[in-house]
């Protein structure tokens, strides 16, 4: 049973949005404990390239826990290498069914450009509509701004920053701390 006095871990917004040949994540660097900011520089999105297939990775949660995601996420990568959505269902089954990682508390944002999917501890591996994800404290607002957007005629990296900011104004656990990925489907 959690500790109800200790105030918890917020943060993190990451949002995804995928349009023309290009996809984008993009996440801010806030950690919050409580009402204090302990860091406002973290970096939340990355870009793995296992067998020399790039695919971008934001995640939202503990950070520890989302490095261990991220650590199988890359082996499941290497064993299937090309297969963005094998190497995402692998995991979300090994989430969900080991004892070890059943504890961890993250969410993932994963892309190889025409692949989008986010990956929870319950299972699930979702592929978004309207070629745009978040998640995360501030997810939901980036999320309707980023789908708002989505109809402009502004590149895909341009929407991902307007719904950050956009996030960042309403959600008290964002920040304008941007770690951008992009990559594009040939």
């Amino acid at each position: 049973m959690a500790d109800s006095s200790f105030p918890g871990w917020h943060g993190t917004t990451i949002v995804a949005v995928r349009k023309g040949s290009q996809t984008v994540i993009a996440g801010d660097g806030q950690v919050s404990l409580g009402q204090t900011v302990i860091k406002g520089s973290a970096r939340k999105v990355r870009r793995l390239s296992p067998g020399g297939h790039d695919v971008l990775v934001g995640f939202a949660g503990s950070t520890a826990d989302a490095f261990t995601l991220l650590e199988r996420l890359e082996t499941k990568l290497e064993a299937t290498p090309g297969q963005l959505q094998r190497a995402a269902v692998d995991l979300a089954k090994d989430w969900r069914t080991d004892k070890y990682l059943q504890k961890l508390e993250a969410m993932l944002l994963v892309s190889n450009g025409p692949e989008l999917y986010v990956i929870t501890g319950a299972g699930d591996v979702l592929e978004p509509e309207h070629d745009v994800a978040a998640i995360g404290s501030g997810g939901m607002y980036a999320l309707a701004a980023a789908r708002g957007l989505m109809e402009s005629d502004l590149p895909p990296e341009e929407v991902a920053r307007k719904a950050m900011a956009i996030a960042a104004d309403i959600c008290v656990y964002t920040n304008g701390n941007l770690t951008v990925e992009s990559i594009s489907v040939d």
